[in-house]
């Protein structure tokens, strides 16, 4: 005789089912407002013009190339970066919370911690494409993410997956840009997403986060006090990302704003060599940019006459890592693997200028 069931057993799935479908809300409407309906208007308008008509942001302010520190540098460009990714910002964190609210451990690592290194990295970077964020604001989810408990590789190639295979950017670019710029960009970054992603994984060896920073709420149990405790670890979550990453991001923010004029001396690309190519390589990892905003900088480079080198450098380098990236999620991916992910963003430039080159 089969034993019976016990009511409150069979209804405890239904506990993360509710969690991952309120999260998936959560996901679609903000993304909805941040970003799908502005990038599709902005690929219509740029689908019939042929042309970009956003500003390019290192000049807000009126600073130019070469112009040295100052507070109104740095203040012009917060308040013109901030304006420009506030919205995507803002889903990031209530996206972030509701992963380590909501969202049973145990389910994000079987989709995201696969058997090997180089499919945690497959699907890091498939699952980084419909979000299309910029470095920075991928950020917060990468933090969550690690406190879930999600591997190096697969966190990697999420955070650099939003901004380098953003298919809006793509999209973008093959209307108002030569098509060989689109394959660059899309040829390297697959490379640099997957390929090496898995690689500084691979070097640093570590596949899951430390044991010291999971967030123990993610492990507890499906059921009533899982679901019940939601709302409380939603707000602690929120509340910690918002109190931790945003004041030390809009810090770093400040300081590459007040730097940009020495971060970015267009005089110094407009040559040709190797050197410069190093130079653009490690100044585009450094700055940071919204969403898109390598596609104003690199067109008025091209107007003034820069190589194809640098500028395949840059198309590379300006959309990921970035100093303010750095600094918000060292902690969560460890500084080692933080460094070796910069190394390979400085690594994927010098492919992107050798390709472009070559194309």
């Amino acid at each position: 005789m089969s034993a019976p069931l016990n009511p409150r057993r069979s209804r405890a799935p239904a506990a993360p089912i509710i969690g991952i479908a309120v999260t998936a809300v959560v996901f679609v409407v903000t993304l909805t407002w941040s970003k799908w309906v502005p990038y599709t208007a902005q690929a219509l308008q740029a689908a019939g013009s042929g042309a970009w008509g956003g500003a390019n942001v290192l000049t807000a302010g009126g600073v130019r190339p070469g112009d040295p520190p100052s507070w109104h540098a740095a203040t012009s460009f917060l308040v013109a970066y901030g304006g420009a990714v506030w919205k995507a910002l803002l889903a990031a964190l209530l996206i972030g919370a509701a992963l380590q609210a909501l969202v049973p451990r145990g389910r994000l690592l079987r989709l995201l911690n696969r058997r090997s290194v180089l499919g945690s990295a497959v699907a890091g970077g498939l699952g980084s494409t419909p979000s299309m964020m910029c470095v920075c604001c991928t950020a917060p989810v990468v933090v969550s993410m690690r406190r879930s408990g999600v591997s190096t590789a697969a966190a990697i190639a999420y955070w650099l997956g939003n901004p380098l295979l953003n298919p809006a950017v793509l999209v973008f670019l093959a209307f108002v840009a030569p098509w060989e710029w689109t394959a660059t960009r899309l040829v390297v970054g697959v490379l640099v997403v997957v390929g090496g992603a898995a690689l500084v994984a691979r070097l640093t060896g570590d596949r899951r986060a430390p044991s010291g920073l999971v967030d123990a709420a993610a492990a507890e149990p499906d059921g009533r006090a899982w679901l019940g405790g939601a709302p409380g670890r939603f707000g602690r979550a929120l509340a910690r990302m918002t109190l931790v990453l945003v004041p030390e991001y809009l810090v770093v923010v400040l300081a590459v704003g007040a730097l940009r004029g020495w971060l970015f001396p267009i005089d110094a690309v407009t040559g040709t060599g190797l050197a410069l190519v190093v130079l653009a390589a490690v100044v585009g990892t450094l700055v940071v940019i919204p969403t898109a905003g390598e596609i104003p900088i690199l067109q008025g480079l091209a107007l003034a006459g820069v190589a194809a080198g640098p500028i395949g450098a840059l198309l590379v380098t300006l959309p990921v890592v970035s100093l303010p990236g750095i600094v918000m999620v060292g902690r969560a991916l460890g500084w080692r693997a933080t460094a070796a992910t910069g190394a390979l963003a400085g690594a994927g430039g010098l492919a992107g200028a050798v390709l472009l080159t070559v194309l």
